[in-house]
């Protein structure tokens, strides 16, 4: 009887430590999952700083901020993807840091540079963009959640939309366009441009025009060598003039959804039914 009741405590004990054994996780997925939200750390630093530089007019290094924001935005994706360490709090951690760094920070910028001459136009363009980029982010959330990830991106990103008014600045610094001089056809050009990029990107993003996303791109683009020939030739191009060819590739990026939309639209009504292909067929 004592054998017997040894057995059955012995054999709990090595059921309890099997148990164990299994909710363990190792340790080094933990410490993985610090990877991806150390790059939103850093987008989100990238952004503070733009803030701070364009309170201080300091328009140069505001711009470049949010483009090294982009960056590091792009790489915390990546690297989740990479590593299979996402989970949905970096999900939220992400668009609260997207949130500040391309929804607030652009908006301060684009204001202090040229919007507020314009007064109630000027204001209302920037908390425009501002509440729509919460908008964007805000339903991206709830499609991820509910649908999973996707191949595209349903109304433009944020941080598509913040590059594109950041490069803009960005280059029109570069270039002399001072607006805080007294306001002539030179200068004012830019400060419009910028106020008319505002409402449209607004626009854009809470809009159901489709952008691709990027995610897969490794496996779909496998390419000869000449592709890495002109790849390398790419990034010669954007080192010597890379005012210009961010303000360039933002731009192709924005304009390929209303593009790509277009031509969905076009293919889908000059495209016939197939029950009027059967009646043409039998005719």
């Amino acid at each position: 009887m004592q054998d017997h009741l040894k057995d059955k405590i012995r054999t709990q004990i090595e059921r309890g430590k099997r148990k164990r054994k299994r909710r363990r996780r190792p340790r080094l997925k933990r410490g993985i999952f610090l990877l991806p939200n150390l790059f939103t750390t850093g987008s989100l630093f990238a952004g503070f700083y733009a803030i701070i530089a364009a309170i201080q007019m300091d328009f140069w290094w505001a711009s470049l901020a949010i483009l090294i924001s982009i960056v590091f935005d792009g790489l915390d994706g990546s690297v989740a993807r990479l590593t299979k360490t996402s989970s949905p709090f970096g999900l939220q951690y992400d668009s609260l840091c997207d949130f500040g760094a391309f929804g607030i920070a652009p908006a301060i910028l684009v204001y202090n540079w040229s919007l507020a001459p314009f007064g109630r136009i000027g204001w209302l363009a920037a908390f425009i963009f501002a509440a729509c980029s919460a908008l964007r982010l805000a339903r991206f959330n709830v499609f991820t959640q509910s649908l999973g990830p996707t191949a595209d991106f349903r109304g433009l990103p944020t941080p598509a939309a913040a590059g594109v008014l950041a490069s803009w600045v960005f280059l029109a610094e570069h270039y002399g366009f001072d607006t805080l001089t007294p306001p002539t056809l030179l200068n004012a050009v830019p400060a419009y441009i910028l106020a008319f990029l505002a409402y449209l990107l607004a626009f854009l993003m809470v809009s159901t025009v489709r952008y691709t996303s990027f995610k897969d791109l490794g496996g779909r683009l496998q390419r000869p060598f000449r592709v890495l020939v002109g790849a390398v030739l790419a990034l010669f191009v954007a080192a010597a003039i890379p005012q210009v060819v961010a303000f360039l590739v933002m731009a192709a990026y924005t304009a390929s959804g209303p593009i790509l939309y277009v031509r969905r639209y076009r293919n889908a009504k000059f495209t016939p039914a197939p029950s009027e292909t059967i009646i043409n067929e039998s005719q």
